[in-house]
């Protein structure tokens, strides 16, 4: 009880303390600047304490349209999110069983982590600026009228944006997925279907059960990787702009404490998104855990 911790105790500790420091330490100065008086400035030392700043972020910042950058960023975050959650589960059944080819598939599948992010934009926008003038062409090939006046490019957000995003969010969605389906026990299907379950009656009431917390972890990692995404919308979001895009471009005009206000709601959004994904995985978790006490009080 009496012995004394190793040196190295401490040092370890007090570089993990620099660690979490540097990790954390320029989001906590956004967050405690951005409520700064109006007559704070972007440095410290602080100049009041109120919420200005937000109210002038709500009620606009130039000629940026932030409600709509917000909007977008949002429902793309959701489409991206239900897609990379459903892809991922298939995606993972399906690498349950061997077949040909697997494994050209799997590195197929996750080349993009490995790609930069700002080449695979550049691709994306070089193939859809390639089908625009394909389709334009075509417009003065047969003299289609309709394309002459109407067409301008198919590139937009739930386009070319969304296929950039989930160049991003899908690997992550379907590694995870890797890892929860190869520590699944199959014979929990196996039970199933000798007792006279359908697939989809198994994968429903058994399956999809056991998996529910990996699936809130993909969907998380879907949702908050969209959100956050810069690189890959630089260039693949045509018109439209998400709100990551529009916070890099007002850090070359906004010279006022109203940025850290938008960087200290976007993260507000995202920590509120996590919590309530966790939440939810445990109030089910909850309920599972009640469903077999009741179930075990029933056979008893």
């Amino acid at each position: 009880m009496g012995d004394r911790r190793p040196a190295s105790f401490y040092w370890l500790a007090a570089f993990f303390a620099l660690f979490v420091l540097f990790l954390y330490g320029p989001t906590i100065t956004i967050l405690i600047l951005s409520f700064q008086g109006p007559e704070g400035g972007l440095t410290f030392p602080m100049r009041g304490v109120s919420l200005h700043w937000f109210r002038q972020l709500f009620e606009g910042i130039g000629v940026v349209d932030i409600g709509s950058a917000f909007w977008n960023s949002l429902e793309l975050g959701i489409i991206v999110m239900a897609i990379t959650v459903v892809a991922s589960i298939m995606g993972g059944l399906a690498f349950r069983r061997r077949f040909r080819g697997s494994g050209a598939l799997f590195y197929v599948a996750i080349a993009s982590l490995i790609v930069p992010s700002i080449v695979v934009s550049l691709g994306i926008a070089l193939e859809f600026r390639i089908f625009d003038d394909s389709i334009k062409a075509f417009g003065d090939a047969y003299e289609v009228e309709w394309i002459w006046q109407n067409f301008t490019t198919l590139m937009g957000l739930f386009s070319s944006g969304l296929g950039a995003h989930l160049t991003w969010t899908f690997p992550f969605g379907l590694l995870i997925m890797f890892a929860v389906f190869n520590r699944f026990n199959p014979a929990y299907e196996e039970a199933a279907r000798d007792l006279g379950a359908t697939p989809w009656q198994t994968f429903r009431h058994v399956v999809l059960p056991i998996i529910v917390p990996s699936i809130f972890g993909v969907a998380l990692f879907g949702f908050t990787l969209s959100w956050d995404e810069i690189a890959r919308s630089s260039q693949a979001m045509g018109a439209d702009n998400t709100l990551p895009i529009t916070l890099r471009s007002l850090t070359t005009t906004v010279t006022t404490p109203a940025i850290y206000a938008l960087g200290t709601l976007t993260t507000m959004i995202s920590l509120l998104v996590i919590g309530s994904l966790l939440t939810a995985v445990v109030v089910i978790r909850s309920r599972q855990a009640k469903r077999g006490s009741d179930a075990g009080k029933g056979m008893v």
